[in-house]
């Protein structure tokens, strides 16, 4: 029997989602969960998926994605010389620790709370984008352990809502006397980390949920997951190479004014 993911057209809507997050992402430096999310929020309650799971589904299936999209941002800031990778293994082992954690914990916490969690963490984004917020640097960067538990509130709180963590790492490495290209760089080498324990979390917690759609492991939606990644790791070098001919400070406040607008569709959509 055909599943019922490819008898309606849905994979059309995830194979635009994720052409809209890669475009996104390469052409403003912001994307992850905090598009992606929403987006599948609404997809997976139009298909129907049980209400107690769609939002730690999407969040699930949108840190699966971080995974693979996050190896080719990596690439491509390391071939500019500017990921600072003693930083990056030095925050690993904390990133790793807390995103795992979080990501048990947000399997625990009823869909309500965990949308205005991320709602705020929506917020919070727009505006930084929105006023092109930058952090001065005040402190040099500390020891082994406090990179460690930086690198383990940064995961901790990017699993729970799943985002890559550039929204948390680059203000903190800026604050610490990082130069901003190399904050942005490593920040992006901390995102596969935090996406790869933070989706087995999600996928360990899921496997004990009743009711899940077929197609899933654990938390995770697979046919969402396999389209999001094969379009948005195309259309995301498309977005960066446009960055460079348009007016950035205008699409700048316009993605911004587009996730307050996703922000609040999402959170009334689940109340």
């Amino acid at each position: 029997m055909i599943s019922t993911w490819l008898v309606w057209p849905w994979w059309l809507a995830y194979l635009g989602i994720g052409c809209a997050v890669g475009f996104a992402a390469g052409l403003l430096g912001i994307g992850g969960g905090v598009i992606t999310v929403p987006l599948l929020v609404l997809a997976f309650k139009a298909q129907g998926f049980p209400e107690a799971h769609i939002l730690h589904l999407a969040l699930g299936t949108s840190l699966g994605a971080i995974v693979f999209t996050s190896v080719s941002s990596v690439r491509a800031h390391h071939s500019y010389a500017a990921v600072d990778w003693g930083i990056a293994r030095a925050m690993s082992p904390g990133i790793m620790a807390g995103s795992f954690a979080a990501a048990l914990i947000a399997g625990l916490i009823p869909t309500r709370p965990l949308a205005i969690m991320f709602t705020v963490l929506a917020f919070y984004a727009a505006t930084q984008t929105f006023f092109d917020l930058r952090p001065k640097s005040t402190r040099p960067l500390p020891g082994w352990p406090g990179l460690f538990t930086a690198g383990a509130t940064i995961g901790a709180v990017s699993s729970l809502l799943s985002a890559g963590g550039a929204f948390l790492s680059i203000p903190f490495l800026a604050w610490c006397g990082v130069p901003l290209r190399r904050a942005i760089g490593t920040a992006a080498a901390n995102g596969f980390p935090i996406a790869l324990a933070g989706s087995a979390g999600y996928i360990l917690q899921g496997l004990r949920a009743t009711q899940l759609p077929p197609g899933s492991l654990g938390f995770v939606y697979v046919p969402a997951l396999a389209l999001l990644v094969a379009t948005s790791m195309l259309t995301a070098p498309l977005g960066a190479a446009l960055a460079h001919r348009l007016p950035v400070k205008r699409l700048r406040i316009v993605f911004a004014l587009f996730l307050y607008a996703m922000a609040l569709r999402m959170l009334a959509g689940i109340w």
